[in-house]
C-alpha cells in the first residue's frame, strides 16, 4: 500500500534528540504554516516508504543522513486547506545537520516546547516528550480535526 493516498498528504518527521533538546527547523514565507516550529521531515511522494521519504527530507532540508528508528506516534489532523497524516520517528543523525533551504533551525530544550508557535498536529507528540501521556492518554488528538492513533510502519 502506498503511504501516498488521496484525500490528505503524508508526511514524515524525525524526532532528533540530543541530551534534553530536540532539533526544529522553522516554516518558511509563503509555505503552510510559515513561521511554526517543527521537527524536520516532509510530504512523502507517490510510492515512496514512510523511512524513505525521511531519509530525502533530511538530505534536502538539512544535509545529513540518518538512522530512522521506531516510530513514536502516527497522527491526522484537518487542517481548514487539507488533511495530513503524520508520523513521527525516532532518528539519530549521521553527520552534521545544517539547514539548506533557508530556514531557521535550533535545538530546543523539552520545557520549552511549548513556548514555540508549532503545528497544532504535534499537541500530541508534544504532550508525549514532556512526559505526560499517561494523565492524559484518553485526551490524545482532541480537537478540531485531530486524531492520534499507533504508528504505522513502511509502506511501500
Amino acid at each position: 500500500m502506498p503511504a501516498f493516498s488521496s484525500g490528505s498528504i503524508t508526511v514524515t518527521a524525525a524526532v532528533i534528540q540530543r541530551d534534553d533538546t530536540f532539533l526544529l527547523t522553522r516554516r518558511l514565507a509563503g509555505t503552510h504554516l510559515e513561521g511554526h516550529w517543527e521537527f524536520p521531515g516532509g510530504k512523502c511522494e507517490p510510492g515512496e516508504t514512510l523511512s524513505a521519504c525521511l531519509l530525502r527530507e533530511l538530505e534536502e532540508e538539512l544535509g545529513c543522513r540518518a538512522r530512522i528508528g521506531e516510530c513514536l506516534l502516527s497522527t491526522r489532523h484537518a487542517y481548514p486547506e487539507r488533511i495530513v497524516d503524520l508520523h513521527f520517528f525516532r532518528c539519530e543523525l549521521v553527520g552534521e545537520a545544517a539547514p539548506r533551504i533557508g530556514q531557521q533551525m535550533r535545538w530546543v530544550p523539552r520545557n520549552e516546547l511549548r513556548t514555540l508557535p508549532l503545528p497544532p498536529a504535534d499537541s500530541a507528540l508534544i504532550e508525549l516528550l514532556e512526559g505526560q501521556q499517561g494523565a492524559r492518554a484518553s485526551r490524545r488528538g482532541e480537537g478540531p480535526g485531530a486524531r492520534s492513533q499507533g504508528c504505522l510502519r513502511d509502506r511501500a
